[in-house]
C-alpha cells in the first residue's frame, strides 16, 4: 500500500532530513524534485536528485555539527504537506563567509511538500536567513572563539 504523502514527509524528515541517514533519500523522493527557494529577492528552483539531497544534509552538517531538528507543525491536504520545524546546531564550519565559532546557531524555516505517487517531486522551501546572519554576526562581534576541529 502506497503511504500518505503526510506520512512520505513524516518519515523523510525523521531519517533524511534529520541528518540521521541522508543516503536514504531515495527512499523518499522521487529521482528528479523540482526544490523552490523562496527569497522575496532572488527566488530560484533548483532540480535536484537524491543523492544531491544527502550531499545537501552532508553540507549541513559540516556547517551545523550534528544539529537537532523539531518539527513544530504538520499540515497536510491533497498531495501537499506543509512541515514548520526549528533547527539547533553549532556554528562549527565556514558558513556564507562566516569563520566557524562553535556557539549555537537555531534556523527556522518551513517547506510544503507536493508528493506523487509515494515520493517527494517538488517542494518550496523559506528559511530564516536574515536570522541566521544575525546570529553569525552577532557571535563574531562578541568575539566567539573559533570552534576547535
Amino acid at each position: 500500500m502506497t503511504p500518505t504523502p503526510e506520512q512520505v514527509v513524516r518519515e523523510f524528515f525523521a531519517v533524511v532530513r534529520s541528518g540521521r541517514e541522508p543516503a536514504r533519500a531515495a527512499e523518499f523522493m522521487a529521482p528528479r524534485v523540482q526544490a523552490h527557494q523562496v527569497q522575496a529577492e532572488n527566488p530560484t528552483t533548483v532540480e535536484r536528485t537524491p543523492a544531491q539531497y544527502a550531499e545537501h544534509v552532508a553540507e549541513m552538517l559540516a556547517a551545523w555539527g550534528p544539529f537537532t531538528l523539531d518539527v513544530d507543525e504538520v499540515l497536510a491536504a491533497g498531495d501537499k504537506v506543509y512541515v514548520r520545524w526549528t533547527q539547533h546546531g553549532r556554528h562549527v564550519g565556514e558558513v556564507d563567509g562566516h569563520a566557524p565559532t562553535g556557539e549555537p546557531v537555531v534556523e527556522v524555516a518551513s517547506c510544503t511538500y507536493r508528493v506523487a505517487d509515494g515520493a517527494i517531486v517538488e517542494y518550496w522551501i523559506q528559511i530564516d536567513r536574515a536570522g541566521i546572519t544575525a546570529q553569525l554576526d552577532a557571535a563574531r562581534a562578541a568575539g566567539a572563539r573559533p570552534a576547535l576541529p
